[in-house]
């Protein structure tokens, strides 16, 4: 659901006052208003968001929680405005206004008033898509809904209940295998499935776990975002995975086999003779699910890291010693 700027849909300063904001919206409608411009979608759609946002910061109550709302909201933005923000805290009751009170429709007598006597509703006469946005109504209540619009009779229309989010945080491992958290929203708590594949950053969806629906509509989902732990021997790059293997110089000059850890199980990895520290090799298939198709893998690489050996004997260091002499 979209944030809408009701001042700038009206084109007054937020601290406008209550002369300002009906001298804008009476502009606005007199200019979009459907009988001036039948059939023009695109002025009824600018006639219905002038209407709306008078609706809202007209009534001194609605303008008050909008206030606060935009207020906030602003500062989610500022700082970052991650994932979808959360519109709960806002949400009116169903079919009920801001704070108790109920959404004023504009009759004709008021639009009479506002306008001289013109007798040119204040509705859409019933045609489809008529009625207040999602963002108004989560606000304010059930508002326009379906059927004559904002000058007519209101009948609550279903709406999809909010989203909600959360934070999960999962080891390099378990995105391996694939993995599952117990998430509590609400009252209730659900078990939810991680996917094999997935990165920091991910965005996991578990439709219709979030908000229960409003007037019969369907609920909300709810948005897991992931965060990757980092791990002691693997770092992740993208689906590969990259790792030091540490060798001594017995086995970097004669050669051998070293043992390797995978997620996927043990690999052996054959050193040949005379390899130098640095030296990278390429296990296929050895790294991470892709997260789209979790039966293809990354790759592992590995890159040799030379260590010297510990408590060497003396007799060792004396032959290394006359091995050195010989090369002179």
């Amino acid at each position: 659901m979209d944030f809408k700027d009701y001042y700038v849909s009206l084109g007054v300063a937020p601290d406008a006052d209550d002369k300002a904001i009906k001298k804008a919206y009476q502009k606005l409608a007199k200019k979009y208003h459907p009988d001036v411009n039948p059939g023009d979608k695109t002025a009824e759609a600018k006639f219905k968001d002038a209407m709306e946002a008078y609706q809202a910061i007209s009534d001194p109550g609605k303008r008050s929680k909008y206030d606060e709302l935009r207020q906030d909201y602003q500062q989610w933005k500022t700082r970052g405005g991650r994932g979808d923000y959360n519109y709960d805290r806002w949400q009116s009751n169903p079919g009920g206004g801001a704070g108790g009170s109920q959404t004023r429709n504009m009759s004709q007598e008021d639009f009479a008033e506002m306008f001289g006597g013109s007798g040119r509703s204040g509705g859409f006469g019933g045609s489809e898509g008529d009625g207040y946005s999602d963002f108004f109504s989560t606000l304010f209540g059930g508002g326009g809904g379906q059927g004559r619009g904002f000058g007519g009779s209101t009948v609550g229309r279903p709406r999809a209940g909010q989203d909600h989010e959360a934070e999960v945080q999962v080891t390099l491992e378990e995105t391996y295998n694939g993995t599952t958290r117990l998430i509590r929203t609400g009252e209730k708590q659900i078990e939810a499935k991680i996917p094999k594949g997935v990165r920091t950053g991910s965005k996991v969806r578990l439709s219709g776990q979030g908000g229960p629906g409003i007037s019969g509509g369907q609920s909300g989902n709810l948005f897991l975002h992931i965060t990757v732990s980092s791990h002691a021997r693997f770092v992740r790059d993208g689906d590969n995975l990259r790792a030091d293997i540490p060798i001594d110089f017995y086995k970097a000059i004669l050669g051998g086999e070293v043992s390797i850890h995978t997620f996927g199980g043990e690999v052996i990895l054959k050193i040949p003779s005379l390899s130098q520290s640095g030296k990278k090799f390429r296990l296929k298939g050895k790294g991470m699910p892709n997260l789209e198709n979790p039966l293809q893998r990354g790759d592992l690489f590995v890159e040799l890291s030379i260590v010297l050996p510990e408590n060497m004997s003396e007799h060792e260091i004396a032959t290394l010693r006359e091995l050195a002499d010989k090369r002179l």
